[in-house]
């Protein structure tokens, strides 16, 4: 997740990237289309959108990390995930921000979403609405934050049946909203609660993949996986995280105009690591750039990929898609823990 704002006494207070999806007020509300249905709308001038027809897919996509929490409505999002062949979810939070919001909330959302899918789209069974699973970590902007209360959060947190993964966590030294010493030592932390609790872990790196790579290293990558979330690394760049087994999310940036080198790189992962995502509200992929990001915008980045990996449409892009709808399963969607088990009930 990104955001430009903080503050010394409290968490940092969510807003998009400059020159993504900021309205030109300067407030820190996002942009979302005044049109409640399955549509995709682009933000055109003087507040008038215009319909943008989405890339017809062969078969169902996953969304492997969003923040479904951040945008008005979440029954409507997840309406509109099934009305556009989006069945997988992994919804992000932290405990330092709005992890009761999304802990005490989702199953509300669940319930709602059946009426808000009869209402857009009465054609497309309530079966196609997104399965959602979890992940909980405190962000590195919010490492100064991290004691022996919030641990203690956290645990109780990932003890939740519906936690699929620790995230997102790591570093970033483009904004050092906390000390960069914080930040390194909540990562290392965090990375071994990973190990000990038999769960992947969603990193978010930001001009740290060197030192973030060696905390890794010296601290053991976590056997249950690890998703390097928002990838926008060269080829060179991306090398030794391929090398090192991880899985690679691509979300928006990947669509980028100017994202050649993103592109490049992506058409060498191994297949058997990719995955898509959304991060929304922010990184909304082309077209649709300058309105909120939502995770039905997955289905952009999706084709965007099989495009970069030379995969036509037809029958070889469904073949790919099912690739990596398996590998978000499989990563995401799996089997509680041990830990987990003996913590219910």
């Amino acid at each position: 997740m990104e955001r430009v704002d903080a503050s010394a006494s409290a968490a940092p207070s969510a807003a998009a990237p400059a020159d993504e999806n900021a309205p030109a007020d300067g407030s820190d509300r996002l942009r979302v289309p005044p049109y409640r249905d399955a549509g995709f709308y682009q933000k055109r001038k003087k507040g008038k959108y215009r319909a943008v027809e989405p890339p017809r897919l062969e078969g169902p996509v996953a969304d492997t990390h969003t923040h479904i929490q951040m945008l008005p409505d979440q029954a409507l999002e997840l309406a509109r995930c099934a009305a556009v062949g989006v069945d997988f979810l992994c919804v992000v939070t932290d405990p330092a921000e709005d992890a009761a919001t999304v802990f005490d909330g989702l199953a509300a959302w669940q319930a709602q979403a059946p009426a808000a899918l009869a209402g857009i789209a009465p054609d497309v069974s309530a079966d196609r609405l997104p399965h959602v699973r979890l992940a909980v970590g405190v962000h590195p902007h919010n490492a100064r934050l991290y004691d022996d209360a919030m641990e203690g959060l956290l645990y109780r947190l990932l003890a939740d049946q519906r936690v699929a993964a620790l995230g997102e966590i790591g570093l970033d030294y483009h904004y050092d909203f906390s000390p960069r010493e914080s930040q390194r030592r909540v990562f290392a932390r965090q990375l071994e609660i990973a190990r000990e609790l038999g769960l992947p872990v969603s990193l978010h790196i930001r001009e740290a993949h060197d030192e973030a790579l060696a905390i890794l290293r010296e601290v053991g990558f976590p056997p249950a996986g690890t998703l390097l979330h928002c990838c926008a690394l060269s080829r060179e760049e991306l090398a030794p995280w391929v090398d090192a087994g991880c899985y690679i999310a691509y979300g928006g940036p990947l669509t980028f105009k100017k994202a050649g080198e993103v592109r490049e790189a992506a058409a060498l992962v191994p297949e058997d690591r990719l995955l898509t995502e959304t991060d929304a509200p922010y990184m909304t992929p082309e077209p649709m750039r300058g309105v909120a990001n939502t995770p039905a915008h997955v289905v952009f980045t999706a084709a965007r990929l099989a495009e970069a990996r030379g995969i036509e449409p037809g029958s070889a892009r469904a073949r790919f898609l099912a690739v990596l709808e398996a590998n978000a399963r499989g990563l995401l969607d799996r089997p509680s823990t041990p830990y987990q088990a003996a913590h219910q009930g």
